[in-house]
Order: structure tokens, then C-alpha cells, then sequence
């Protein structure tokens, strides 16, 4: 059964308890998967290294095991975590739904705070950036309590938003992010990376831009496969509007959906080339199978920067 068909997602008015749910879930579920040698609980100690400042060593640590672990504060972190959120008008499709669906946006918003939940656990520090045509929102990363909480007010706010008309501008949104990102971190990135076709080149090369900058990028294309990929429609006259400028279109969707996929088809094989190419981690997240694919990436990308 999917989380999907055991939580009330009309409940997202409560994001922290649903993440917190999402999380709890996961973390159950890697015990009996191949992930389960990944901790998921942050350590209150590190091992102390020789040379270093005394003044941190638990004693009463050392008195047990004989070894010397040193405590950990607040402000000392394994990893910096920048979460970018795409908001433009493509991302609220589906517009039409069943209650337990969500649309892009919505997923997107409770995967970050789900990420957010796993990265708190674990002491890593995260930050939150929103754009549509520019950077509405971009934080810097920090592991407390009070930060994820200002966070998810953010991921609240957001989701309560129903503004059709946004465009978006990924390539200037996604410069801007790796110019104001200063230390290195892994880049979090969900998006349908859905663009004027025109700026491909500019968007690559913002992905581009992120690795230069010595960041470890990995972009989750949010997509309804069914729907978006797939074009999965009865075969009758539909109204199709584009989100992002409201243009309509009327068309029966036999006659296009063809063209559609092999032009769609081309534009992710295209995305994913880049992607390949600028050593980029490339996961579809479609939004009806669930966050365990981006907790999971998550969890091998932290190993591997850890190593």
C-alpha cells in the first residue's frame, strides 16, 4: 500500500507531522531493504582527532569505552544542503485532482520538508531556495530546530499559493543560486525543468555554472508521468491551457499525443545527456509513486560526499 493510500494528504495544512510521518516511514522501511547500513539518526559524538582542542572531550564517554569522543554542537555539521524549489505555474498541474492526489508542487514542497526532517536527524545543515521568473526566497544553511521550522512556513505558505501565470526563468534562477551559495554543498534541485524551448543552452548552462562552482548537484524532474509523459487521455476532445502564459488550445488528444511524446521524449534524453555529461544525478520524480526514490538518492549521494 502506498503512502499515498494510508495518509490524508488533505492534511498538508500540518507539513511537519506529515514529513515527520514520511520520514519515520522510510527509516522503518530501510531495515529491511539494502539501505539498511545507512544511519539515518545523527551522532551526539565524533571520535576525537589527535592535535585537536581538549576542551570538547566527553569524559564520562571515555571513562566507559576508553576511547575519546568529542561532543558535537550545534553549529557543527557533515554536510550543507541547499533545497531549490521550482514555483512557477507548471508546477500546480494537475490543477483537477482526487483528494488524494497531489500536484508538483505540493509533492515537491513535502519531499523538501521530508528531506529537511532526515537532514535535521542527522545534524547536516539545510537551506531553502523558491523561484519562478527570479529567486523569491533563498536562505542560508542552518541545522536548528528554529530554521526548519521557518522553513516549512515557507513550504506552507507556498503550498496555500494558487497563482496561475508564473513563468519561469530557470537558467538566471539557477546562476543566481550558485553565485549566492558560497560554501560547498550539495544542491538540491526539484523542477519539470519545463522552460521556453529557446533556452535549453542557457539552462545547461546554469547546471553548468553549479558544478564549476564545486557544488554535488542532484535534480529531481517532478513530473505527472501519466499525464505529462505518457499522455495518457481518453481519446476525446480536451482543452489544453498552458499554465504559465493561460493560452488555450482544443485538439483531440489522439491526434497530438504522438508528436508530443517524441518531442517530449527528445527535450529528457537531451536533459539527462547534460546531466550525464556535468556529472549531475538525474532522478524522475514522478508525484504519484512516492518519496522513497528521494530519500533513498538522498541517502547514496550524502555516502558518497562523505567518503
Amino acid at each position: 500500500m502506498s503512502f499515498f493510500e494510508t495518509f490524508d494528504l488533505k492534511q498538508l495544512s500540518n507539513l511537519e507531522l506529515l514529513a515527520q510521518q514520511v520520514v519515520e516511514g522510510f527509516i522503518i522501511g530501510l531495515h529491511k531493504s539494502p539501505f539498511h547500513g545507512f544511519s539515518v539518526e545523527f551522532a551526539e559524538h565524533r571520535i576525537y582527532n589527535p592535535g585537536e582542542s581538549t576542551k570538547n572531550i566527553d569524559w564520562k564517554v571515555y571513562a566507559r569505552t576508553d576511547k575519546m569522543f568529542v561532543k558535537r554542537f550545534e553549529e557543527e555539521t557533515n554536510l550543507r544542503c541547499q533545497i531549490v524549489i521550482d514555483t512557477s505555474s507548471s508546477m500546480y498541474f494537475p490543477k483537477e485532482r482526487k483528494d488524494n492526489e497531489l500536484n508538483k508542487l505540493q509533492f515537491s514542497s513535502l519531499a523538501a520538508a521530508s528531506l529537511m526532517n532526515l537532514l535535521k536527524r542527522q545534524r547536516d545543515a539545510f537551506g531553502l531556495s523558491l523561484f519562478d521568473n527570479k529567486v523569491d526566497i533563498h536562505t542560508k544553511a542552518k541545522s536548528s530546530t528554529t530554521h526548519y521550522r521557518l522553513l516549512l512556513t515557507y513550504l506552507d505558505k507556498l503550498i496555500k499559493d494558487d497563482v496561475l501565470d508564473k513563468t519561469t526563468s530557470t537558467a538566471d534562477a539557477l546562476h543566481q543560486i550558485a553565485d549566492n551559495t558560497h560554501r560547498r554543498s550539495l544542491i538540491v534541485i526539484f523542477s519539470d525543468m519545463f522552460d521556453n524551448a529557446e533556452k535549453q543552452d542557457e539552462m545547461f548552462s546554469a547546471l553548468q555554472h553549479l558544478k564549476y562552482a564545486k557544488h554535488e548537484v542532484v535534480l529531481f524532474h517532478v513530473v505527472d508521468k501519466k499525464r505529462e509523459i505518457d499522455f495518457e487521455f481518453e481519446n476525446r476532445p480536451y482543452e489544453f491551457i498552458d499554465m504559465e502564459t493561460g493560452e488555450k488550445v482544443k485538439l483531440q488528444s489522439n491526434e497530438v499525443k504522438s508528436y508530443y511524446t517524441e518531442k517530449l521524449a527528445a527535450f529528457n534524453n537531451a536533459l539527462k545527456m547534460k546531466c550525464l555529461q556535468y556529472k549531475i544525478d538525474f532522478v524522475e520524480a514522478d508525484i504519484n509513486t512516492g518519496f522513497k526514490p528521494i530519500l533513498e538518492s538522498y541517502l547514496v549521494k550524502r555516502k558518497k560526499m562523505s567518503v
